[in-house]
């Protein structure tokens, strides 16, 4: 038998048919459905940049968020405090509130790094949940962190609204489970996630513009390096948040290829919802 009549065997396309380029069609298919969750993906953080600059400043409303607030500016405090530990210094004291920001005492240490700690580790806590916002199994285990993390600062808060608030807060993760199979679950990490990735921003405006009690870091890095002004320090973080974000984007876009079907049959097997 010459090689010229041997044939290859049909493959079977979408619709149970033969199809020679059924296996095009289908990967095709795929792409198409992993784009078109990349596009919802990106509309989602464009929309969630906006609304959270808008809740985070605009008077009674960034009432609305300060269970977020909290979470985001705790998390930005505890890597203040583990550089301080970690560096040999010793915690005096700590504040976390929604309106006057955190505020970490150190004595001892090494400034710079408990100094750069608190944007970096937002940014790290922030790029880790906007990678798990393309996955909805991704984003079922982010979100027992981040339960721990809403609940941790009922310990400083004596705010009885603000108290109601995270009860809310942690019932709509709770809640967020048994929505189409936990998908909107996603929602929840992205927009936490673009909150403490880009904490930078939020921090310097409330230094700049609305005064708060508790000064940013790009401030207190002017004081520790008088000759670089403050705008010039957020800037800089704001670019590395940025290239971190771009870059998680990149990530989920390169990682998750999965349809909705696919995300949602894989979720089922952990801790399966209906």
């Amino acid at each position: 038998m010459s090689l010229s009549t041997i044939t290859r065997p049909p493959i079977a396309s979408a619709t149970g048919e033969s199809h020679p380029h059924g296996m095009h069609v289908l990967t095709r298919h795929a792409f198409v459905v992993s784009g078109w969750v990349a596009l919802v993906n990106a509309e989602s953080v464009t929309i969630g940049v906006v609304v959270i600059s808008a809740l985070w400043h605009i008077p009674g409303a960034r009432t609305l968020i300060n269970p977020l607030k909290l979470f985001t500016i705790g998390w930005h405090e505890l890597c203040h405090m583990a550089a301080a530990i970690f560096t040999g210094g010793r915690i005096t004291s700590i504040s976390i509130d929604p309106n006057t920001g955190g505020c970490t005492r150190v004595e001892g240490g090494h400034p710079p790094t408990i100094l750069a700690a608190g944007y970096f580790g937002s940014t790290l806590i922030g790029a880790g949940l906007v990678v798990a916002s393309w996955d909805t199994l991704a984003a079922k285990i982010a979100s027992f962190p981040v339960a721990i993390g809403l609940a941790v600062p009922l310990i400083l808060v004596r705010d009885v609204f603000t108290i109601i608030l995270i009860v809310i807060y942690e019932a709509l993760l709770i809640g967020f489970w048994f929505i189409n199979h936990a998908d909107a679950l996603r929602y929840y990490c992205l927009f936490l996630g673009i909150m403490s990735i880009f904490f930078v921003v939020w921090d310097f405006t409330d230094d700049r513009f609305f005064k708060k009690l508790n000064d940013s870091d790009a401030t207190q890095f002017s004081l520790l390096y008088p000759k670089v002004p403050p705008h010039y320090w957020a800037t800089g973080w704001l670019i590395f948040s940025s290239l971190v974000f771009i870059g998680m984007l990149l990530l989920g876009i390169a990682v998750f290829k999965r349809t909705p079907d696919e995300m949602a049959e894989e979720a089922a097997i952990f801790l399966p919802t209906r």
